[in-house]
């Protein structure tokens, strides 16, 4: 039998056989366990500490995408690379999310890397999570890719309306459901006690605005990984390619938000191309689903979406730096609200 013509549980085919699924799955654990290790001391991020481990989590999902190619061929190279490209895209939007948190919680700056360790943690268990559901679905559903395409396309149109409306993006930290429901059972101190989440004050347990917000940043988590995992899978149908594109794109957010922390204020054009690249790939699932009932149904081809969604990000990206030229670096369009 070989890699490629192996069925993961459920009848998908898959290059991902037991072994490589274990090595994957021990290699990300030794990544997220040494990201641990590196912020077990709170400490602020110098630009160069965040180059330096940007570049090493740039480098290695790229040269694992290359290992991909050749031991499996172009087609399964492409579809890891082009998910890859979706998943750090997408990852972008998250980390904007992420600063609102960090500045609405009043996060202190050797604290922030740590709070953004934990919600990598927690996104890469609730993706897991995702994509074992996803996997499930197309096996049992027949309908299954028609859903996915729903789900990417109405995100879309969300990701528009709230572009156009033009409207500053607002955290509310009190309205925050998982903030209010942790407060409803246990007190909370007004003061960081560096990374600890609960201490003990007036003879009783008390959380810390630490365990706050990162509760917070994981309820985010789950909003993300609805609009990520079918994303992906509108690129490709393999299980182990999905996992590894979602993997390789959460490992390297905690050094990116430091690198691009001053920029993201100015990708103001970012959600219309998220919208553009999500409709595009639900359109593309459309089409798959259709494929399979009317075969004369055309089909869009990897290669092609991978040159769309470049094309996309190519041009957001220079449509926001001539829009915000004359911005001050750090300059963010956002509200945030205390009280």
């Amino acid at each position: 039998m070989t890699d490629l013509s192996y069925f993961a549980a459920g009848g998908l085919s898959s290059v991902g056989t037991p072994t490589l699924w274990a090595v994957t799955i021990v290699g990300v654990l030794a990544l997220l366990v040494l990201d641990f290790l590196v912020t077990r001391r709170p400490h602020e991020v110098s630009i160069r500490e965040a180059l330096g481990w940007s570049a090493f989590y740039i480098a290695l999902p790229l040269a694992f995408g290359g290992w991909v190619w050749y031991r499996f061929g172009s087609q399964q190279g492409v579809e890891y690379l082009t998910g890859y490209l979706v998943e750090k895209s997408l990852s972008v939007d998250n980390l904007f999310v992420f600063m609102l948190l960090l500045a609405a919680f009043a996060v202190p700056a050797v604290l922030a890397q740590r709070v953004l360790l934990y919600g990598i943690a927690g996104a890469l268990v609730l993706r897991a999570v995702f994509i074992a559901i996803g996997a499930a679905a197309l096996q049992t559903l027949d309908f299954a890719f028609l859903i996915f395409a729903v789900i990417l396309i109405a995100t879309a149109v969300k990701l528009l309306r709230d572009a156009l409306s033009g409207h500053e993006q607002e955290i509310d930290i009190n309205k925050m459901r998982s903030v209010r429901l942790l407060r409803r059972f246990m007190p909370v101190v007004d003061e960081y006690h560096g990374t600890r989440m609960t201490i003990r004050q007036h003879g009783r347990r008390a959380l810390t605005p630490f365990a706050l917000v990162v509760v917070a940043v994981l309820a985010t988590d789950i909003v993300f990984a609805v609009d990520s995992v079918p994303a992906v899978y509108g690129i490709t149908e393999d299980p182990y390619l999905v996992f590894a594109t979602n993997a390789f794109a959460l490992l390297g957010l905690r050094a990116l938000y430091f690198v691009l922390h001053a920029a993201l204020s100015r990708l103001v054009h970012l959600s219309y191309g998220l919208a553009i690249i999500l409709a595009f790939i639900g359109v593309k699932l459309g089409l798959h689903w259709a494929h399979g009932i009317w075969p004369g149904v055309p089909e869009i081809p990897t290669l092609a979406s991978l040159g769309v969604i470049i094309g996309v990000l190519v041009v957001v990206t220079l449509t926001s730096l001539r829009a915000t030229r004359d911005r001050e670096p750090g300059d963010a369009e956002v509200v945030v609200d205390k009280h």
